[in-house]
């Protein structure tokens, strides 16, 4: 069983900054893709940011340039820095990984960007 953990979410105002980690444990032998997924209430589940094991990155185009992704492969941990954030960016951030067609996720974490 592979369980992932986050943790860093919270309220932030409009410009302000965030820093989610994910935490992986169990049965790991290696994640392909690590990432960052939201869902705002009544929205359907997105895609934020995604990093595969050789660190190629993808962004949902409305992060580019504010959020940042990074994965540590030796501590099955992915991390997401985000800066800039704005009110639309409000949701529950869950994390994300892909062992061979395995998909796994976490519980998630709020993000209320409020002033």
């Amino acid at each position: 069983q592979v369980l992932l953990k986050e943790s860093g979410g919270g309220l932030v105002q409009p410009g302000g900054s965030l820093r989610l980690s994910c935490a992986a444990s169990g049965s790991i032998f290696k994640f392909n893709a690590m990432g960052w997924y939201r869902q705002a209430p009544d929205k359907a589940r997105e895609l934020v940011a995604t990093v595969t094991s050789d660190g190629t990155t993808n962004y949902a185009y409305s992060v580019k340039g504010r959020f940042t992704i990074s994965r540590d492969n030796a501590k099955h941990t992915v991390s997401l820095q985000m800066n800039n954030l704005k009110t639309d960016d409000t949701a529950v951030y869950l994390c994300y990984g892909r062992i061979f067609a395995n998909d796994y996720w976490g519980q998630g974490t709020q993000v209320t960007v409020s002033s």
